[in-house]
This record gives structure tokens, C-alpha cells and sequence, in this order.
């Protein structure tokens, strides 16, 4: 999987490296048990700090998305937890991305295509 980072983003690049991991779970690049890059590794490919990632990967882990030891790097967890739950904090970012698109003239059906298209590996 390709990490990309956008550098004009206000999204901090820590953020943007674990939205892409999980979004590579979900969609099924990133398979159970797949090994990733070292810190080390993802650092120099992307050309980062090294915290940055450790940031990134920490955040994975503590929302149950990866696991990390000393001896196997990172990996993505076999079983993730399925709560059936949206966060507080994505509800918000659903609300606003649905408040710009209604503002923009997009209509519901395009809407809800787009979550379809995302939620059923479609797009």
C-alpha cells in the first residue's frame, strides 16, 4: 500500500497516515495479519519525521486497528472489534461533509451513491 501524503492538507500528516491504513483495512489492501512498513521504513519512503509515523501507528493501535511488538513491527490485527459504533467525532465530520455537499447542490441520492459506493468497496 502506497502512503500519500498531501502537504497542503490541514489535516496533520499523522492523521492523514492513519486514515489511509484504515481505510486500507476496510477496503481490503491491507489484509489481517499483513505486516507493516517499519517506522523507520514508512519514515524515509515518505520523507518524515519518524515520531510523525510512531504517532500515526499509536493511534492505530490504541483504536484496536493494529497491533505492534518489539520483535514483529506493526501488523494488522486478525480480529478488529466491531462495535456497530460511529463516533462522536466522525458523526460531526459526517454532518459537516453532508452540510457542504447540500450547500454545493449535491443532492441525497448522489449522497447516499457516494456512501454506498464507499461502504460496499464500489469506489
Amino acid at each position: 500500500m502506497v502512503i500519500k501524503i498531501d502537504e497542503y492538507s490541514d489535516l496533520p500528516i499523522y492523521m492523514q497516515i492513519r486514515n489511509q491504513i484504515v481505510m486500507g483495512i476496510s477496503s481490503g489492501e491491507l489484509a489481517a495479519g499483513e505486516q507493516l512498513p517499519t517506522v523507520r521504513a514508512l519514515a524515509l519512503e515518505i520523507g518524515i519525521n519518524t515520531m510523525t509515523v510512531s504517532k500515526a501507528y499509536q493511534i492505530l493501535k490504541n483504536e484496536g486497528y493494529i497491533m505492534t511488538d518489539r520483535k514483529n513491527g506493526a501488523r494488522v490485527r486478525q480480529q478488529i472489534e466491531k462495535t456497530g459504533v460511529i463516533s462522536g467525532e466522525n458523526k460531526n465530520e459526517l454532518r459537516r461533509i453532508v452540510s457542504e455537499a447540500r450547500l454545493s447542490g449535491v443532492s441525497i441520492e448522489e449522497i447516499r451513491d457516494l456512501v454506498d459506493g464507499y461502504y460496499y468497496g464500489k469506489i
